[in-house]
């Protein structure tokens, strides 16, 4: 069964021993951090800080920091179950006969409980805030690292509308206190959030754009928010479907918008169209402090929250961190999606020092002359993939997964100059080093076997291998032999 909350979600953690409690005053500022960090890098819990200086509300924080603790939130033994889900549907095709249509049943009843259901209230309701009645400074908000500008909600669920379409969007986007009732909104240009803005800028006679934040819900509710979704595709319905289960909204105090029935905190208010202010820097998951720069300001007019909230946060920064476990698990769950569109895709891989956008390797079934450099562009064509600076493409036989064996195949297969290949284009707003904002260059390397058709006349040597039964014969002689 789905978890119904954070809670649950908590008490399975500290069931399978994935968390531990923290009973004494650590402070938001740099020390939960430091606690998050030596614990995420070292193998360690998930921790729950029951006594953040300055605040009455437990901090939650690295919950799923380990894909151990993605597959306990995801509920699966493994996170390859949910692309085999996803596999399953992009296979269904009309069925033949009353067999067929009775084996179907299962999987449309599957897909009618994923919608998301709009209830009168919920426990997010339990207390509300109105002007005047709230202080953000209330909440335990992370101050992660020395020279951020402020303290930042980093886990936030940030609910807004498509002003055209009135389709729902949910993304993650980290918001500095600013005071008491403002934040950041920090809408990277390439995100939904920033696309919503960009239209109902357009529209002369709109002045403010109604914005709605949870923070805290059931785990896949809250990974919903980070997925790299096509636009207008409803995140709230994909949490249905990680969940098996719908996720129950419930309509805000101050606006049409409807956020998680469940959620621990609710921010409400709007953005000012065309008022912008200073954000930044943020010391981020590329490892580097994030510049400085202006983004639309959020301001909170209403809070609403559970009774006994828990904040649920997260830092980014050198990696590995808790991201990296995340963006693994959305690495698995859309392969089947990639290579719906790419079938000779065999497996890809983004390694943490690549921090998602820097590297991905793509190990292909290589079909004809060129058919890599091909791959490397439908790649840098799909949506957020185009943020890719660097593709490596090998081999079906190679794993990519061992980077080790990708580096040696691909060292020893390329020739640089006829190999690597430079494009411009779109690039991570993130990406201090490129030559302007938002845009530079990106990188692509064929390290697959070269053809003869590719204008590759040597001979290419084979792989130095032992023969099976070689190294089975010699399987048994080592036993005897007393080695380990």
């Amino acid at each position: 069964m789905a978890y119904d909350d954070l809670r649950e979600f908590i008490r399975a953690l500290e069931k399978h021993g994935e968390l531990k409690r923290i009973p004494f005053e650590v402070d938001p500022y740099l020390e939960i951090t430091e606690f998050a960090d030596r614990s995420v890098k070292s193998g360690g819990p998930a921790l729950l800080f029951e006594k953040p200086k300055g605040s009455e509300m437990p901090v939650l924080i690295n919950a799923f920091a380990s894909m151990r603790r993605m597959e306990i939130a995801l509920e699966v033994s493994s996170v390859d179950e949910i692309a085999g889900r996803i596999s399953e549907l992009l296979a269904m095709q009309k069925p033949e006969g009353l067999l067929g249509k009775l084996k179907m049943l299962p999987k449309l009843a599957e897909l009618g409980s994923i919608f998301p259901k709009t209830v009168s209230g919920g426990p997010c309701k339990d207390v509300i805030r109105h002007q005047g009645k709230f202080d953000l400074g209330y909440l335990p908000v992370l101050h992660c690292w020395p020279q951020d500008a402020g303290r930042f909600i980093t886990l936030p669920m940030v609910f807004s509308r498509n002003p055209d379409t009135g389709k729902r969007n949910c993304g993650c986007y980290r918001l500095q206190i600013f005071d008491s009732t403002t934040t950041g909104m920090h809408w990277q240009t390439h995100k939904q959030g920033a696309e919503h803005y960009r239209r109902m800028r357009a529209n002369q006679a709109a002045k403010r754009m109604d914005i709605a934040v949870a923070i805290g819900a059931d785990p896949a509710t809250m990974y919903s928010a980070i997925l790299p979704l096509p636009p207008d595709l409803d995140e709230m319905m994909i949490a249905g479907f990680l969940r098996g289960k719908a996720v129950e909204m419930v309509k805000c105090e101050t606006s049409d918008l409807e956020v998680p029935a469940n959620s621990e905190i609710v921010l409400e208010g709007y953005v000012e169209l065309g008022e912008l202010r200073r954000e930044g820097p943020f010391g981020d998951h590329t490892g580097f402090y994030s510049l400085d720069d202006d983004y639309p300001v959020f301001h909170v007019t209403c809070v609403t929250h559970r009774k006994n909230p828990i904040y649920a946060t997260t830092i980014v920064g050198p990696p590995p961190m808790e991201d990296f476990y995340m963006g693994k698990a959305i690495e698995r769950i859309f392969l089947p999606l990639m290579r719906l569109q790419l079938p000779e895709i065999r497996d890809i891989s983004m390694p943490a020092e690549g921090i998602f956008h820097n590297l991905i390797l793509v190990a292909i079934r290589k079909s004809y002359p060129g058919h890599a450099r091909k791959v490397m562009h439908a790649i840098w064509g799909l949506g957020q993939a185009m943020f890719s600076k660097c593709i490596v493409v090998v081999d079906e036989d190679v794993d990519v997964q061992n980077v080790r064996e990708v580096a040696w195949k691909a060292l020893n297969n390329i020739d640089p100059e006829r190999d690597i290949q430079f494009v411009l284009g779109p690039v991570d707003s993130l990406d201090h080093s490129s030559r302007l904002p938002n845009y530079g260059s990106k990188m692509g390397v064929d390290a697959t076997k070269k053809w003869p058709e590719e204008g590759f006349t040597r001979p290419w040597p084979d792989v130095i291998r032992m023969p099976d039964d070689v190294r089975a014969r010699v399987d048994a002689l080592w036993k005897k032999a007393g080695l380990h």
